[in-house]
């Protein structure tokens, strides 16, 4: 791991990071409460490490089956516009500093990501300070 993405991910749970992976952790373990919710509560549960220390890899969204079109769907009228409007809102936040701007973009990517989960993947890259 170079050094820059790790300090690029030391700044980011200071900037938002750790809120938005707590966050996603939460949702996971609200709807792996029910039998039908658990396909949802592990894509968040592995939304969150992504979210806990994002620079270094990135997520590829597509690959949109019918079942990921489903639960995307489902995803959204659930769960999915509250990640996705907290991370709008901390990313706008950031923005407003010259130095929380890269962090505010991710949390913009990240809002992409909260509305659309299913038939996304985590992949690691080997960039320095790599955005979803």
């Amino acid at each position: 791991m170079s050094v820059m993405r790790f300090i690029g991910n030391i700044l980011w749970l200071i900037f938002g990071g750790l809120i938005g992976a707590l966050l996603w952790a939460i949702a996971g373990v609200l709807v792996c409460l029910t039998i039908i919710g658990i396909p949802f509560g592990l894509q968040c549960f592995k939304f969150a490490g992504f979210v806990l220390w994002p620079f270094g890899r990135d997520v590829e969204i597509g690959s949109f089956g019918v079942g990921s079109l489903i639960g995307n769907i489902l995803w959204i009228l659930l769960l999915g516009w509250e990640l996705c409007i907290t991370h709008l809102t901390i990313g706008a936040v950031l923005c407003l500093t010259i130095i929380g701007i890269p962090f505010g973009i991710q949390h913009f990517k990240l809002a992409l990501l909260a509305l659309l989960p299913f038939g996304a993947r985590v992949l690691n890259r080997p960039g320095i300070l790599k955005a979803p």
